[in-house]
């Protein structure tokens, strides 16, 4: 497995949490009775999981050497595609996180932020790994410099190598695997 083969595999634990987030919007908008502090939990695996973890090796390791080594095409690609959509994410869990916060004080309003900031992450998340999978990668792995994909490479596992022993997978796929459970219906 190579540095993108792994990115492509973390997605996979990303849709699996965008599935439970779907899920557990259809909850709120239909009234059940839920602990709205899981949206909490779904917020942490974004920022530490996804968006760290993840999008840290993309945005550390891959994207800066495809700007470098591509030039314009990787250019407009990565700084006006996919780095816009990791900060439209960034957005979206800080306004979900504001929205939490404002139904667990009782605004029951904000129940409407939280369903249009969670669909709004899905759904952005959804394309944006379609793109990353089917597009991104696929002309990172055809263009790059061998040299440079075996450097990224190296880089992202010990990156990995370190938040294993960190235990970092560990506990999100830990959490994403509770969250699914609960809300397995």
């Amino acid at each position: 497995m190579n540095s993108l083969e792994l990115m492509i595999d973390e997605h996979r634990y990303i849709k699996r949490m965008l599935a439970v987030i779907k899920k557990v919007c259809y909850k709120v908008m239909d009234n059940e009775d839920i602990d709205y502090k899981d949206f909490f939990k779904m917020i942490d695996f974004v920022r530490n999981y996804a968006d760290k973890h993840h999008h840290g090796k993309e945005e550390d390791f891959l994207f800066n050497r495809m700007v470098e080594e591509l030039g314009s095409a990787a250019e407009k690609l990565v700084k006006y595609g996919m780095l816009v959509e990791h900060d439209l994410g960034r957005l979206f869990m800080q306004q979900l996180e504001e929205a939490v916060n404002k139904v667990i004080a009782g605004d029951n309003k904000a129940r409407l932020d939280i369903i249009a900031n969670a669909i709004g992450y899905h759904d952005l998340l959804t394309r944006h790994i379609d793109k990353e999978d089917n597009v991104v990668f696929t002309f990172a792995q055809n263009n790059l410099a061998k040299e440079t994909l075996d450097r990224i490479n190296k880089e992202s596992f010990e990156y990995e190598r370190n938040a294993t022993d960190n235990e970092v997978q560990k506990k999100y796929i830990g959490l994403l695997e509770s969250l699914e459970n609960k809300y397995e219906n």
